[in-house]
């Protein structure tokens, strides 16, 4: 008897589908349909956009459940096609998906193709959280900050003999004082 693998069956994205949706509009749920639609169409194409937090949050799920479905299933599965060609509006990114995405993250370990970063708030718009939300692994320099603290870094090569010159300075004054 064959038993179905398990993984055929269940989507492996590791992503918690909250049950309170964050993103509302005045059009109803067509327009927060045509809401994510656009976000995720413009994820696809520039691959990293500046939006509002609770839009980035929502939309990052529904781009990384594509991904995830275009990379099991591939571009000849109906059901995925279907699915690519409601989400993205412009249907040249449908091409860009399994093209260009799906081979990049067809061996990609981690639990989520898109990163999202918060933003601090910014007044006078201070009521909202601004982000990013980014496709990992993209073109652009990255938006992590390197370790602020390593050694070799200019700024800290600077300071730390800035300090040996100041201590040396310190220490000619106080042999100083101590020989007159």
């Amino acid at each position: 008897m064959n038993q179905a693998k398990v993984n055929n069956l269940v989507s492996r994205l590791n992503y918690k589908v909250q049950d309170k949706r964050r993103l509302k509009s005045f059009d109803g749920p067509e327009g927060r349909v045509r809401k994510i639609q656009k976000t995720l169409t413009a994820l696809l194409k520039y691959e990293r956009i500046e939006l509002y937090y609770n839009r980035a949050d929502e939309v990052r799920g529904y781009a990384d459940r594509l991904i995830s479905e275009a990379i099991r299933h591939g571009p000849t599965h109906a059901e995925t096609m279907e699915m690519a060609d409601y989400w993205i509006l412009e249907k040249q990114y449908v091409h860009k998906l399994f093209k260009v995405l799906v081979p990049r993250y067809s061996e990609y370990s981690g639990t989520s193709f898109t990163k999202l970063h918060r933003l601090p708030k910014v007044w006078p718009d201070a009521t909202y959280w601004n982000s990013v939300l980014e496709l990992k692994d993209n073109p652009f320099p990255r938006l992590d900050q390197m370790n602020p603290f390593q050694s070799k870094l200019i700024h800290n090569v600077l300071l730390d003999e800035a300090r040996k010159e100041f201590r040396i300075n310190k220490y000619k004054e106080f042999a100083d004082n101590l020989t007159n």
